[in-house]
């Protein structure tokens, strides 16, 4: 991500914090908005191009959007367009983080990162699943359907929301690696780490708590837990938060000991 990017990202999310009225219909508008920008390379070409005025490009918003989408998608999309970026992928990726920062404002008291993270986990579990959503092949629109099945009732509409846009466009991410990220962009929304931890049983509600607690503490702010079941770390636990990796397990101090006595 270009320096540009990321100047550009920070204020369009404080815009997105700034605004008044954003529900899921802003978000279903905005991810809309997404497809239709990533889909010409002629309009994100001009909503990218940093050579035009400012007014330019946000009369293309204007006579794209105007007439379909409510005034705070429209608002909001004009000021993604008013910042500089480095290029028209990340303009579409902007704009489809934004999308889903604000399914996250619109339902802040859904568990969406819990929610992302468990349909995670058993579209790893079901190598089926998987290829189906992520095949090349396969009808966008179908894909959408399919994840609109599988979790209806089962999830937040935020979160189906979520799941069903990021399927029917892909741009050339893996299913996993779409889910991943846009848990931690909801993360990031409500200013809280992802911490995934590995354990041979599951935590009680109590451990849960106390290890929620003692991450909070060392990383300066709230943390949303992740439980993995594996019974290949034997015992003790893994912790994941980001690129920081702390491996108390059993088979961690096993695999040292092996490599200790092996010289």
């Amino acid at each position: 991500m270009g320096s540009a990017t990321t100047q550009a990202l920070a204020a369009a999310t404080s815009a997105l914090d700034a605004a008044s009225g954003v529900d899921l219909d802003v978000a279903r508008e905005l991810f809309a908005a997404a497809r239709a920008v990533g889909d010409s390379s002629q309009l994100s070409g001009a909503l990218a191009d940093s050579a035009a005025p400012s007014a330019a490009r946000r009369n293309v918003v204007t006579a794209v959007f105007g007439s379909t989408f409510r005034a705070a998608t429209v608002s909001l999309l004009t000021k993604v367009v008013d910042e500089r970026w480095s290029s028209a992928s990340d303009l579409v990726d902007a704009i489809e983080e934004l999308a889903v920062r604000a399914a996250s404002v619109a339902a802040s008291t859904a568990d969406i990162e819990g929610e992302l993270f468990r349909f995670s986990r058993t579209v790893a579990e079901n190598p089926q699943l998987e290829l189906a959503l992520g095949s090349r092949l396969g009808d966008s629109s179908a894909k959408g359907a399919l994840v609109t099945t599988l979790l209806q009732g089962r999830v937040s509409p935020a979160t189906a929301l979520i799941v069903s846009s990021l399927v029917e466009r892909p741009r050339d991410r893996r299913v996993r690696q779409q889910l991943n990220r846009a848990e931690r962009i909801v993360s990031d929304q409500r200013g809280r780490r992802v911490a995934t931890v590995v354990t041979a049983v599951p935590l009680s509600d109590a451990q849960a708590t106390r290890l929620t607690a003692a991450l909070s503490k060392r990383y300066g702010g709230a943390v949303s837990l992740n439980s993995v079941v594996d019974s290949g770390v034997v015992g003790g636990l893994r912790v994941q938060i980001a690129d920081d990796v702390i491996d108390a397990s059993v088979s961690a101090r096993l695999a040292d000991l092996r490599q200790k006595l092996a010289g």
